[in-house]
């Protein structure tokens, strides 16, 4: 049951094939035969199952949802009352979080059935998932491999079958990367398309919730759920949500597809490229035609987003003081000393480094050489991506330079870690649509393609990856020891 659609499965419950309390436990028992992988923080059983029995419940009386009694999970960003919220961290090691988030609201809703809280990077930040307070997460295509980062947990955990789908966020490429690295669908919305109320802020102006699962399809379903306008997240767009799985059988005949030249130069894997090429050959196939754009200033991408992330995540994580709630050192001498023993024993060493850099940034003789020279640098990445998806419907190239690399191959070098999101960043600089789908294997790693759309349009990107899943089978292959 594991490897079924959300539809299959949701048919399954409907005709009584089987109840949401033996597919709940059957996710419960492959979690625990499982838990080398190290997915998750915080196994929810108990309320799992009193969730599915209400699901049952109401899938007996014909009160139901496409996601009433499946079982999903929760990235450990995202605030669940009553259950521990830890942002994957130290400093959020003791929170039990006192409400939940929109996206948690909306799933609970919807009667999905949570099964925990998901391993990340320590406040999303990092691009492997090995800075997680509680160890790294391994790849289940390859144990000794990392399976991205930030939702490492989220994109493990749907590929070996530990959960139908599960909740990620993207800040640099944070669900698309370690969609890829897993072979998993994943998609970034637009920024503002999906509420950010109770998602633990990394950096505000960046981040954004979206869907990661095995297929097209099922993240269409689940975005129904989460994307929406949210009047207490003042950045949420007042914007009707369209039927995102209406459209996903339209035919793609004549679509446009921009193939920006500086993703195919040095630093790209070359058995990456050749998976993106087959990828696109058979858009061609399916009557696209393909044109190569540029973006000139994709090359500053990485300095810019690093400038204006660690600011904000400077300003962000400043509320994690050791006074109100979180982490606090033991027998402080004074203020000063409670607040630097506690930020210094409860933050792990990259998020740190990024507080330093962001702070820096924004200290007095440094905010315009620095900050403001980043906007600026974003608007023009901006206004690159504006061009090009004025003459071509989506963008398309890797997700990664290269398929999965080894745990702890990377962790001692933040530059070379930094460029493995080098295809991603500008995306979430420009606040558009993209998403991941599973595209090829390298070196028995999977590889993805991504698709870049225009705002708003991620039931055009779903439409485009439904219709490669239809004559492609990346989607459906399974890790050999998950199957």
């Amino acid at each position: 049951m594991h490897n079924k659609s959300i539809t299959d499965l949701a048919k399954g419950l409907r005709s009584g094939e089987f109840s949401s309390v033996e597919l709940t436990q059957a996710f419960l028992d492959r979690i625990k035969r499982h838990s080398s992988l190290n997915c998750y923080i915080t196994v929810t059983e108990d309320l799992a199952l009193q969730e599915a029995k209400a699901a049952d419940d109401r899938i007996a009386k014909g009160d139901a949802t496409l996601l009433t009694g499946i079982p999903i999970a929760q990235k450990d960003i995202f605030c669940t009352q009553g259950v521990k919220t830890t942002c994957g961290s130290k400093m959020l090691d003791n929170f039990i979080a006192p409400y939940n988030a929109t996206v948690v609201e909306k799933f609970n809703q919807a009667g999905g059935v949570m099964l925990g809280k998901l391993n990340m990077d320590e406040f999303a930040m990092g691009s492997s998932n090995e800075t997680s307070y509680y160890g790294a997460v391994r790849n289940p295509w390859d144990l000794n491999a990392i399976p991205g980062g930030s939702s490492g947990g989220s994109a493990a955990a749907v590929a070996a079958g530990l959960a139908v789908c599960a909740t990620g966020t993207d800040t640099g490429g944070s669900i698309r990367q370690p969609a890829s690295h897993c072979g998993i669908t994943g998609l970034k919305p637009t920024y503002g398309r999906v509420s950010r109320y109770g998602m633990i802020a990394y950096a505000s102006s960046l981040d954004q919730g979206g869907p990661m699962a095995r297929s097209a399809e099922d993240a269409a379903i689940m975005l129904q759920v989460m994307a929406g306008f949210d009047e207490r997240d003042s950045t949420s767009v007042d914007l009707p949500v369209p039927d995102y799985r209406a459209e996903l059988n339209n035919s793609i005949e004549g679509l446009k597809i921009g193939l920006p030249k500086e993703f195919f130069g040095a630093g790209l894997n070359s058995d990456v490229a050749a998976v993106i090429e087959a990828a696109v050959n058979e858009y061609r196939k399916l009557g696209a035609h393909i044109k190569e754009v540029s973006m000139p200033n994709l090359k500053l991408a990485i300095p810019a987003y690093y400038v204006i992330a660690s600011a904000e995540c400077s300003a962000n994580l400043s509320r994690f003081d050791g006074v109100r709630y979180g982490y606090r050192c033991a027998n402080p001498e004074d203020l000063t000393d409670l607040y630097t023993r506690s930020r210094g024993e409860g933050f792990g060493k990259e998020v740190k480094r990024r507080i330093l850099m962001g702070t820096y940034a924004l200290s007095a003789g440094y905010y315009d050489a620095y900050y403001i020279k980043a906007q600026k640098v974003r608007r023009l990445i901006s206004d690159d991506f504006k061009k090009a998806l004025s003459e071509v419907d989506v963008i398309m190239g890797p997700v990664a330079p290269s398929a999965a690399f080894g745990i702890g191959e990377k962790i001692g070098n933040p530059i070379e870690m930094y460029l493995s999101d080098i295809y991603t960043i500008a995306i979430n600089l420009a606040g558009l649509p993209a998403m991941s789908i599973p595209a090829g294997v390298v070196g028995g790693k999977p590889a993805g393609l991504q698709i870049i759309g225009n705002y708003f349009a991620e039931h055009r990107l779903l439409n485009i990856a439904h219709q490669y899943q239809q004559v492609t089978d990346w989607h459906q292959q399974s890790p050999k020891d998950f199957e």
